[in-house]
């Protein structure tokens, strides 16, 4: 199984980046080809429709292909005034937006639909990025994303992790293990015939 792990951040200390290698190295030890995608790579603008009809990014294609080749996702979203960030609404407003006459993007519902998602997050705060998992969830359901009911925050991120970005507590660890595996075990069902 693909899993296809990122953070709504691209800030260099991020403990959502932190955890998103956490989960990879999670999906790695349960068999699954585990890729970490950091999201500053890519050159990607902020959605315009003007600018879109001038021709899709290079970039956006790029992007729009590593995340149809990855049937089961974990996104771990930090929490900006108690949302998900703009990075990571971006990100999918563009994988969503159809390219006019594209033999694979003219469809708006690809590359999302049907792909397995698990939310995880953290955060200082003390519900560790709940609010913003509340806020996605939605938008990737009106994605046609299958959304794992398990997801898990991790609070007072600033003492969670060691140097290794490898989580502490045994109940952070329990939290996300869960949610991998739960991703890991919807995305082989789904894709069996």
């Amino acid at each position: 199984m693909k899993l296809l792990v990122f953070a709504g951040s691209t800030r260099q200390q991020s403990f959502n980046r932190r955890l998103a290698r956490y989960a990879a190295n999670l999906g790695a030890q349960q068999g699954a080809q585990a890729s970490v995608l950091e999201l500053a790579d890519y050159d990607i603008p902020l959605y315009n429709a003007d600018l879109e009809a001038r021709g899709t990014p290079a970039d956006v294609l790029r992007l729009k292909a590593l995340f149809d080749a990855h049937p089961a996702w974990i996104i771990c979203t930090p929490e900006y005034n108690g949302s998900y960030p703009a990075l990571l609404k971006n990100t999918i407003d563009w994988l969503s937006s159809p390219v006019a006459g594209h033999p694979v993007w003219s469809d708006g519902s690809r590359p999302l639909a049907g792909k397995v998602v698990g939310m995880l997050s953290a955060s200082n705060g003390r519900l560790g990025g709940l609010r913003a998992q509340s806020h996605l969830a939605p938008l990737l359901l009106n994605a046609q994303c299958w959304v794992s009911p398990r997801g898990y925050a991790v609070s007072a991120a600033a003492n969670a992790f060691d140097d290794q970005d490898a989580l502490l507590h045994a109940h952070d660890q329990t939290g996300v293990r869960g949610v991998v595996e739960q991703v890991l075990w919807a995305a082989q069902k789904l894709s069996t015939p």
